[in-house]
């Protein structure tokens, strides 16, 4: 990462993340109409995340309303998240 990439609050992150285990089905923009558990009678918690991530270019958002990740944003995923791995077993051993 270099100093003039754009912070990503932890948040973010996570919902970077999320993005990227969610593949090509993507993210939903909105709960399921009809769910029954408590926490699907809002909108998804992480959409702030979703709208700033597809404002950076990290995803986009698709004709069907849900939320996919850019290859911008597999990059970002990829230097920032995975690349956490190698950093955390330095810390460990050390």
């Amino acid at each position: 990462m270099s100093w003039d990439d754009p912070y990503l609050e932890t948040c973010c992150r996570s919902a970077l993340h999320r993005l990227w285990l969610s593949g090509d089905e993507g993210r939903p923009a909105a709960a399921p109409a009809g769910a029954q558990l408590p926490d699907f009678r809002q909108p998804l918690k992480d959409r702030p995340c979703l709208d700033r991530l597809a404002d950076r270019g990290f995803a986009r958002q698709g004709e069907n309303g849900r939320f996919v990740i850019t290859p911008k944003g597999a990059a970002r995923h990829e230097q920032e998240i995975q690349g956490m791995a190698p950093r955390i077993s330095a810390l460990k051993k050390g």
